[in-house]
């Protein structure tokens, strides 16, 4: 009987050990499981960051190198004029060439709004005003210089100069930190939820 009684506990023992161990082992698998899930979430959002940012770079370069196509031209178009000493019929042909460069500024300036984030959208909607107003200015110009050799001002035009150049510096700064701030988030991301996965 006491052989029994032994052969019956160490049989009892034997399957709590297995189901102690069992129970163990799917905890420790649903562990790994959720861990390896949380990696793969983390990896898909770094990859989903890094995309972010290079649009976002990509969108600024385009918008800003535009910018400058435009405003290059727009630019010579003035010293030209201000160079002149004696009336120039006005340049539709040139004006018009302007035009649709700060038009392809413009569209690249939308793109740049839905890349976002909001202060970079807004710093590229102001940098486009600032752009249509010298660009206007200098046409103003030029017909004045075609009904008049030597028209008094030119002094708007630089003002509107100076403006473009700070609404650019204010731009820049704007999607350097955009570009930074995602930058930081794919940094700093995977230390959290590895984190996260070790608990």
């Amino acid at each position: 009987m006491t052989a029994i009684f032994v052969s019956s506990v160490g049989v009892l023992g034997t399957i709590m050990g297995a189901a102690i161990t069992a129970v163990i082992a799917a905890r420790t698998e649903r562990r790994r499981e959720r861990s390896q899930e949380r990696v793969q979430l983390n990896d898909l959002r770094v990859e989903h960051q890094r995309w972010r940012r290079e649009r976002r770079q990509a969108a600024y370069l385009s918008f800003l190198e535009a910018l400058g196509n435009a405003d290059r031209d727009n630019q010579a178009f003035f010293r030209e004029l201000r160079a002149g000493h004696t009336p120039v019929p006005f340049d539709e042909t040139r004006s018009a060439a302007i035009r649709v460069k700060f038009k392809d500024a413009e569209s690249a300036g939308l793109v740049v709004a839905l890349e976002g984030p909001e202060a970079v959208a807004e710093a590229a909607h102001d940098l486009v005003d600032q752009l249509s107003s010298l660009v206007q200015d200098v046409q103003e110009y030029a017909e004045a210089v075609a009904a008049d050799g030597h028209p008094n001002g030119g002094d708007n035009v630089h003002e509107a100069g100076m403006r473009f150049i700070t609404e650019r510096k204010a731009f820049l700064g704007l999607a350097r930190d955009a570009l930074d701030e995602v930058t930081r988030h794919i940094q700093i991301l995977p230390e959290t939820q590895l984190r996260e996965g070790a608990c």
